[in-house]
């Protein structure tokens, strides 16, 4: 099995004790729709799954259950069988601009001031706590936005180098959080990085900021994270307003 960064382990730490079937969809839907499970990846076992979030194999059956519904697993019986991650399309583009109209400027500029925030602190604490040795994973995050092809694959990249800076932090309720945010906003910013000179310029700003955190330049860090939130949510404000049939802001 391969090495789990912080933000894949995250997906497997215990739920909460009073967890429902929902709270499990949510966490293993997020997970695969950010792409921190990769496509047609196998699920843990059942009873270690279980295990592993701390819930009983029943809440476990009934949550893949859901998810197989959504079409974010796909289960295959016999010999090599199991569960597997089934990554789901991200909407048109017509669809993701209909879901951005339903957002007021006011209600994005709220979303991307608490982005901001939460991706501030996550680099500040991680110039601080993290080694340098320690930031493999988010160091390769900017490299892999260079090259990502089609915006959805950038969406989901740069989802995951957020998620990955707040689990350089070393703070499980960060990641989480980040996480949360992602599955919130990342399918919108397919609608920003389709233009290739924002995503090389999107790329530059995560290296920089990659840069601080093993510099442990934790101000530095936390100012250029919060810039990299800010040009985005910028970015889908404008587009908002600009679109056809868009209501009074």
């Amino acid at each position: 099995m391969q090495r789990m960064s912080g933000a894949r382990s995250a997906v497997f730490l215990p739920v909460d004790s009073r967890a429902r079937v929902e709270t499990v969809v949510r966490r293993l839907g997020d997970a695969i729709e950010l792409g921190l499970l990769a496509d047609g990846e196998q699920l843990p076992g059942e009873s270690e799954l279980a295990g592993q979030l701390g819930v009983s194999t029943v809440t476990l059956r009934e949550a893949l259950m859901a998810l197989r519904q959504q079409g974010l697993v796909i289960t295959r019986r016999g010999r090599g069988g199991g569960s597997f991650v089934s990554l789901p399309e991200v909407p048109g583009e017509e669809r993701l601009k209909a879901r951005l109209v339903g957002w007021s400027t006011e209600e994005l500029r709220d979303l991307g001031d608490h982005w901001a925030a939460v991706s501030g602190a996550a680099a500040r604490l991680a110039a601080q706590r993290t080694e340098p040795q320690d930031l493999q994973q988010l160091g390769r995050t900017p490299e892999e936005l260079a090259s990502a092809e089609d915006a959805a694959a950038r969406s989901r990249v740069y989802g995951r180098f957020h998620v990955e800076l707040a689990a350089a932090a070393q703070s499980a309720r960060l990641t989480r959080e980040q996480i949360a945010l992602q599955t919130e906003v990342g399918a919108l910013l397919c609608l920003v990085l389709a233009d290739d000179a924002y995503r090389e310029e999107v790329a530059a700003r995560h290296r920089s900021v990659v840069a601080a955190v093993r510099e442990g330049d934790d101000e530095t860090a936390r100012a250029l994270a919060e810039r990299c939130v800010g040009g985005s949510t910028a970015r889908l404000i404008a587009l908002r307003i600009a679109l056809p049939g868009a209501p009074p802001v």
